[in-house]
């Protein structure tokens, strides 16, 4: 398997589980939804709602952590990033990540492994009129712990080849924000066509400019 594949591989399951957990989106949804009618609409609200809407929110948030790192969606400041070689962002990224990411999600992997274990041991339950179980949202924490470090040491791995090679590898595509747009733009009946196209190429250079600042301008060295 090429390093490529491998990347790709590792990529594609991040992928896969981040957007499988966004459905946990819709859920909360009509959870919130229902405890809203029935608190307003006819005075019966649950006790457990607030609970298990906390629960969810936490389990797609740490689900989906693994999915942004694969698609470097995570918050940089990029003031000096942006403008360096391929080569040099690869070197900070790699000591980084060894001197931060390994220490820092090994331990919440570890550490969410005994909170989980002792939830299960005692049946750990929620405080309200209808009990929640609890370890089931704890084993989400080594779990969620192991897919960020999965994808992080494929980061790793990507930051050697950038090293090796001088220009980092491309990442698997996943839909974006500039696809939403051009969907948009292409269906709206109050655009004429050439304006529509014309607004999906600004767009698209917009986007693209924006691409080349975060990869310090695509220059190698």
């Amino acid at each position: 398997m090429g390093i490529q594949k491998l990347l790709h591989t590792a990529d594609g399951i991040s992928t896969w589980v981040g957007k499988a957990f966004a459905w946990l989106i819709v859920a909360l949804m009509l959870l919130v939804v229902a405890e809203v009618f029935k608190r307003y609409a006819l005075n019966m609200p649950t006790a457990w709602i607030f609970d298990a809407s906390n629960m969810l929110y936490g389990t797609l948030f740490m689900m989906g952590g693994a999915y942004a790192l694969a698609h470097d969606g995570h918050v940089r400041g990029d003031f000096l990033y942006g403008r360096m070689r391929p080569r040099t962002q690869a070197g900070l990224d790699l000591v980084l990540y060894v001197l931060f990411f390994l220490p820092g999600i090994g331990a919440l992997t570890w550490s969410g492994w005994t909170y989980f274990g002792d939830s299960l041991r005692i049946h750990e339950t929620t405080f309200n009129a209808t009990p929640l179980p609890v370890y089931p949202f704890k084993a989400i924490i080594p779990i969620a712990g192991a897919m960020v470090m999965l994808q992080g040491l494929a980061e790793m791995l990507r930051c050697i080849v950038c090293l090796r090679t001088g220009a980092w590898t491309p990442r698997l595509k996943d839909a974006e924000e500039i696809d939403v747009v051009e969907q948009q733009l292409a269906a709206s009946t109050h655009v004429d066509a050439d304006a529509a196209r014309e607004a999906i190429q600004r767009a698209k250079d917009i986007d693209e400019v924006a691409r080349q600042r975060a990869s310090g301008g695509g220059q190698h060295e």
